[in-house]
């Protein structure tokens, strides 16, 4: 058996603490699914049931009141521990670059940069929002997020999140132009494009969507701009769940619909293994989009 997952442990003892799902995923801001699937996880890894429902409560089977002193003593040390690191990281200075799309730059990374900010003061940080790979290799970024993970061997990605999303439209243009009721009436649609019509168009073709360059007649290389096109009503277009929850004028369309998945790849040059300030920028943007 592999050693439990300490991110399972943490959200057994949240639980446990707490009494409820949803009063321990709001303890750890986590949602209550993805703290369930945490709790069932470590289940799964211990081979035992650490809880049963009695009603609407929650109650420690035997196993999981073994296990509870255990984990409360990894709690005070991962608590002293995290303590220490942040008393190294007051001091760590320079600066680091990170750059992400001009969509996760604007929506996704202002909370996980207020923590950097708290933990690490002295550090600069520059976010370069760029839709384009930056050249991690010539520096002309620290770290990158992206959907796609690097070749180069001297390069350390991680995979951080398996994102979702889904076709998105303001409420306004669907008045207008009435719901689609399936993927092919979408492509009887009006579409705003990110970039690449061609690509986007050979993204959508293969989901049933039928298409083509008619379906585009307004975009932007800029995924701010084509974004802010969505919300005032000029379009439909694929976006991730996390940012379309922030803008209550756009409308999820094809409820029951199966989300559309990509992932989230943390790179940087091997140098993480000797930069101070690279290594602590990069294991908080890893626990920032891992605990989403």
């Amino acid at each position: 058996m592999e050693n439990p997952d300490w991110n399972h442990i943490r959200a057994f003892l949240a639980t446990a603490e707490t009494g409820s799902l949803s009063a321990a995923a709001r303890q750890l801001g986590l949602t209550q699914p993805t703290l369930s699937r945490q709790v069932a996880a470590l289940e799964a890894e211990l081979g035992v049931l650490l809880f049963e429902r009695l009603g609407r409560a929650l109650a420690l089977t035997k196993a999981g009141h073994e296990l509870l002193s255990h984990s409360r003593k990894m709690g005070e040390a991962a608590h002293g521990l995290a303590l220490a690191a942040t008393g190294q990281a007051q001091s760590i200075e320079g600066t680091v670059r990170i750059t992400a799309s001009d969509v996760m730059s604007a929506h996704v990374l202002p909370p996980v940069l207020q923590q950097l900010r708290q933990r690490a003061p002295k550090l600069t940080i520059d976010v370069v929002a760029a839709n384009d790979i930056r050249d991690l290799m010539r520096r002309e970024a620290d770290i990158a997020i992206r959907h796609v993970r690097p070749e180069q061997p001297e390069l350390i990605a991680r995979l951080v999140q398996e994102a979702t999303g889904h076709f998105y439209a303001a409420k306004s243009y669907l008045n207008r132009r009435g719901r689609p009721a399936s993927f092919a009436e979408l492509g009887t649609h009006d579409f705003v494009g990110f970039g690449d019509t061609e690509r986007m168009i050979g993204y959508l073709d293969p989901m049933g969507i039928p298409v083509t360059a008619e379906n585009f007649r307004i975009g932007s290389n800029s995924g701010l701009v084509a974004w802010e096109l969505v919300r005032q009503g000029f379009g439909i277009t694929p976006m991730s769940d996390e940012v379309a929850a922030a803008a209550p004028e756009v409308e999820r369309l094809l409820p029951g619909s199966d989300a559309i998945t990509f992932p989230v790849w943390l790179t940087t040059h091997r140098e993480l293994h000797t930069s101070r300030r690279i290594r602590l920028v990069f294991d908080l943007l890893a626990e920032f989009f891992a605990a989403r």
